[in-house]
């Protein structure tokens, strides 16, 4: 059942988030903890909807390499196994006697062309051979140029390197309650300026009998900082201007609320502005906790030290 609603009802609703309200069309979440939208795109065919180059910009790391690997070994398998069907006889040099060893140094010799290296111990003779190989050269043109480029679109993309806490809290806060979560850059040298945030809530309520969701922006402590050497611990006062007043831990789920966080700053390395989201549903959001610090003194009291391990500890109050 939707949570009948206690928002402030001279609170603005905020329809720019991108999603509707219609709340029995929506599946899960609607952002996942790594920004990405949790959305799934039917109706159009699968290689209309899929881009070779953004998704490899965007896999992890060993994804990438794993991939880049698996194309290597697989096009040379597949050339090597077109030299072997023209015949080995073709290619001038290979002393192997055995199927195994005579695999072994046509796929090497597959390599040395893919790569242009050719240590010219073999070499083929044939018209076939010949044309194979010189097919097989420009892949392996074409292929490190795509390779390279790809490689240096992913060093050169700007990225926040920022982490999120795993949970948001909903705590005591001066005089008052509050909701809050935190967040910091982890790269050694890379401090972000003019950093701003932009925290919106998405609550299932029932209007008139119908069950809907409604978008608002929360007001924060503080939205912009000039400079984040350090974390930031984002502030939403629970008071009667709030959308979450008044709601218990059973409310906060039966709504389904979810906060979308949203972080733009200007990256000085890349000369470039960047951006990053997030989100937290209830199910990530924890009442009565508060986050201990995460920074102390150094030893000999000549600079602060940032403790990384420390963003998602918290202690109960």
């Amino acid at each position: 059942m939707a949570h009948q609603s206690k928002v402030n009802p001279f609170l603005k609703t905020n329809n720019d988030t991108g999603f509707g309200n219609k709340a029995d069309s929506y599946g899960g979440r609607f952002i996942n903890k790594d920004g990405s939208f949790n959305l799934r795109r039917e109706g159009s065919t699968y290689f209309n909807r899929f881009s070779v180059y953004q998704r490899m910009l965007n896999l992890p790391t060993w994804k990438f390499i794993t991939v880049i690997l698996i194309f290597y070994f697989v096009i040379n398998l597949l050339f090597t196994t077109a030299y072997l069907f023209i015949g080995a006889g073709q290619l001038q040099g290979i002393v192997a006697q055995t199927p195994w060893a005579r695999f072994k140094e046509v796929f090497y010799f597959s390599t040395q062309t893919f790569t242009t290296v050719g240590y010219g111990r073999i070499n083929p003779m044939g018209d076939g051979a010949n044309l194979l190989s010189s097919l097989e050269a420009l892949t392996g043109f074409l292929s490190f140029a795509i390779a390279t480029g790809l490689i240096y679109g992913r060093f050169a993309k700007p990225k926040s390197y920022l982490k999120f806490s795993d949970l948001a809290l909903i705590s005591p806060y001066r005089d008052k309650t509050a909701l809050m979560f935190r967040f910091v850059t982890y790269k050694d040298n890379h401090t972000l300026t003019n950093v701003e945030i932009k925290v919106n809530i998405a609550m299932r309520v029932d209007e008139n009998g119908v069950s809907t969701y409604n978008f608002y922006d929360l007001i924060l402590e503080r939205y912009k900082v000039d400079n984040l050497p350090m974390n930031w611990t984002v502030v939403h006062p629970i008071d009667e201007n709030s959308p979450m007043f008044g709601l218990s831990c059973d409310d906060v789920a039966t709504a389904d609320v979810e906060l979308y966080v949203l972080v733009t700053a200007f990256d000085e390395v890349y000369s470039s502005l960047v951006l990053q989201r997030t989100s937290y549903t209830y199910q990530e959001m924890k009442f009565n906790a508060k986050f201990v610090p995460m920074y102390r003194e150094s030893e000999d009291g000549m600079t602060t030290v940032l403790e990384l391990h420390k963003l998602n500890e918290i202690k109960e109050v």
